[in-house]
């Protein structure tokens, strides 16, 4: 695989993760009655999903940026482990969370090449 290629594979899939994230991010800063709603659905208040969504925006920012994508990484899986959590109690399916959960490491893995080596090969 060429390097344009790559850097293509590597910025498309970033981009994916940085429309989900930021578009949920937005939806709980402006979103309206809906999304209060389903924050109360779910047990929270607007003051606390506010919050959840500053945790996400500042999460896919750092892991858009290239310096800090590594712990960006990591922040958003665990997010998204969260959210498996919170579907799970709430008896709802856990379907789109793990999609997500899976993009986020497969875009982490092409971009980050120390990172899947570490993950990838063992150490001999």
């Amino acid at each position: 695989m060429t390097t344009k290629t790559t850097n293509i594979i590597n910025w498309s899939l970033a981009g994916v993760v940085g429309f989900i994230f930021i578009s949920s991010a937005m939806s709980k800063f402006f979103g309206g009655e809906e999304t209060l709603q389903m924050a109360k659905g779910i047990g929270l208040s607007a003051e606390s999903f506010q919050v959840i969504g500053i945790v996400e925006f500042v999460s896919v920012m750092l892991f858009l940026v290239p310096r800090t994508g590594i712990i960006g990484t990591l922040l958003l899986a665990a997010y998204m482990g969260g959210a498996i959590a919170i579907h799970i109690s709430h008896g709802q399916s856990i379907i789109a969370p793990a999609i997500i959960e899976a993009i986020i490491w497969i875009a982490a893995l092409v971009r980050f090449p120390e990172l899947k080596h570490r993950i990838l090969h063992s150490n001999k």
